[in-house]
């Protein structure tokens, strides 16, 4: 099993990548935020703890979400391996990812960071609030805010895969055709 975390700031393209890619590959698309949302949605042991948890309004603990992402490995057969998006978002998470990785013999291979200029981050955003209507993509601060965000939470993680020689970036500028052949011939090295 070949495993890869997909990275890029909001507006960088990584959802629409990741879809393309998974299909591809053979990969599992493992995004948190969509597992979260079918737990929930399907009543399951897990998603009504988890239910509880974000309805006081609170951040469902890393545990929770290692313990999702394991089940989800845990049920799946006849991929080639694992692609995450929107996991992890710290150091921390990733080393509870990599420690459950590697009780089941697994790793992170590689982490794809998509590079994106700021000015064309933020007129991908606010293209998208107008084609998608969401709102939280049509507010300048809260956009610059978002980018903010991920800079200050992902820098220290870009650097951690760094160090483990798995840190691969990716010229994230040009059209969704052109970004995708770059993410191929690297993820190819691996499959």
């Amino acid at each position: 099993m070949v495993n890869f975390l997909i990275f890029g700031p909001p507006g960088s393209g990584k959802g629409t990548q990741s879809v393309r890619l998974a299909e591809k590959f053979n990969l599992m698309h493992l995004s948190t935020g969509d597992m979260l949302r079918a737990e929930i949605a399907a009543g399951t042991d897990l998603g009504k703890r988890m239910s509880s948890i974000m309805s006081k309004g609170e951040l469902v603990p890393d545990e929770v979400v290692i313990e999702m992402i394991a089940a989800k490995i845990d049920g799946t057969k006849g991929k080639a391996g694992f692609l995450f998006d929107g996991f992890p978002r710290t150091v921390a998470q990733t080393e509870e990812l990599e420690k459950m990785l590697n009780k089941r013999e697994m790793k992170i291979d590689s982490m794809l960071v998509l590079d994106v200029d700021h000015n064309e981050l933020v007129k991908r955003l606010m293209l998208r609030a107008e084609q998608s209507g969401r709102p939280d993509d049509k507010d300048p601060a809260v956009v610059e805010n978002r980018i903010d965000v991920y800079k200050a939470k992902t820098e220290p993680i870009i650097d951690y895969c760094r160090k483990r020689g798995i840190y691969q970036p990716v010229n994230g500028m040009g059209t969704i055709d052109d970004i995708f052949g770059r993410l191929s011939k690297l993820m190819k090295k691996y499959l």
